[in-house]
């Protein structure tokens, strides 16, 4: 991964919106990133509402969101961030 790319990543680290419940109740999700890149999580199948934060290896994220939101997760590369995985956050509820 390219200097520039990095950089732009690591100034990124997140930014967040109230999610829009439209008389859902929010869900505590939980993601770890289990791989050895630097990963981007993104909701934006969610209308006004914005979700974003980078992941570092090993890291654990727990976060807020409607149970119909998708978890989008991009892995940087040279050319830029790809997607690489799109998981529904109601499959990372945390349970009792």
């Amino acid at each position: 991964m390219t200097f520039k790319i990095m950089q732009r990543l690591l100034t990124r680290t997140g930014t967040s919106s109230s999610p829009n419940l439209q008389g859902n109740r929010p869900i505590l999700c939980y993601y770890k990133n289990i791989t050895n890149q630097l990963q981007i999580a993104r909701i934006s199948n969610i209308s006004n509402w914005t979700f974003e934060r980078v992941i570092f290896p090993g890291e654990q994220l727990l976060f807020e969101a409607v149970s119909e939101a998708e978890l989008e997760i991009h892995v940087g590369r040279a050319s830029g961030a790809s997607l690489a995985d799109k998981i529904l956050c109601s499959s990372l509820q945390v349970r009792d």
